[in-house]
């Protein structure tokens, strides 16, 4: 299922200029035994993306440990029909998407070995158009 807000403040927002700030640091990490999967550029990701990432980490883990979104699509991106004509106020809301910034984590995996638990991050980090990249705390 797509995730998206159930309520706004407003039905539809500027369309984001600039991408988020790209930073070098990671942020903090509880101290758990856990994989993460770390965005290491800034871009945006659209439900889509994040619910195809996490659909194949849990193939690939035949559906144990626990698996913690830490990013949620809330910026809404409007479009209008290819044939409409110029004028007539803004078009629908076709996506969401979320702001990513370079060292943010996207996926916590915990509760399950290495030896499951990197090959299936790496197999969600395929269906992200970013790099990114997998540490184990």
């Amino acid at each position: 299922m797509l995730t998206q807000p159930k309520k706004t403040k407003y039905r539809k927002y500027f369309k984001p200029r600039q991408m988020p700030n790209n930073s070098t640091k990671t942020h903090k990490l509880q101290d758990l035994n856990c994989f993460a999967l770390v965005a290491m550029e800034s871009s945006f990701l659209n439900g889509k993306q994040i619910e195809a990432a996490r659909q194949n980490i849990r193939r690939k883990v035949n559906r144990k440990g626990k698996l913690e979104i830490i990013i949620f699509p809330d910026i809404a991106i409007s479009r209008k029909a290819t044939a409409a004509r110029m004028g007539k106020g803004k078009g629908k809301v076709d996506h969401w998407v979320a702001s990513l910034s370079a060292g943010q984590t996207v996926f916590l995996l915990y509760g399950i070995d290495a030896e499951q638990g990197i090959p299936a991050l790496q197999a969600g980090a395929n269906k992200l158009p970013m790099k990114l990249k997998i540490y184990q705390l």
